[in-house]
């Protein structure tokens, strides 16, 4: 039986803040954005490419800030400079040497080893990932 991760709830304070985060400046696919009466909204939007959609409205479950979910992409620099563009903070290419966050790109550009984190206006953390499956 496949387990398919296919939605991922995130809490937020301003849920139109966010669809312009997601949708205007990542410039994710806005799926729906379904407001039946003013107590209940959700937004639904996805990364290009994913299978996997991101979720946040009014009257949804709310929580502490998410963190720690990665985004995977083929070129890390591509998507660092398209978070630059978007006017979107970030730290800049990173990889991990004997278990320390260092500046700039995997000596050995291998899978999965270099990164590039950033938040949302609410405070979830995000960080993609240079990979290929």
């Amino acid at each position: 039986m496949d387990w398919k991760l296919e939605v991922l709830v995130i809490p937020v304070s301003d849920v139109d803040r966010a669809k312009e985060f997601y949708a205007g400046k990542l410039g994710f696919s806005l799926d729906t954005d379904f407001a039946p009466n003013e107590h209940f909204r959700v937004v639904q939007v996805t990364p290009p490419g994913s299978a996997c959609s991101i979720v946040f409205g009014k009257g949804l479950p709310t929580g502490s800030q998410m963190k720690g979910c990665q985004f995977v992409v083929a070129d890390i620099a591509a998507a660092a400079d398209q978070l630059t563009g978007a006017g979107i903070e970030h730290s800049g290419m990173v990889h991990f040497a004997d278990g320390a966050q260092t500046p700039g790109r995997d000596p050995q550009d291998a899978d999965y080893g270099t990164f590039v984190f950033f938040d949302d206006p609410d405070g979830n953390t995000w960080s993609v990932q240079q990979g290929k499956r």
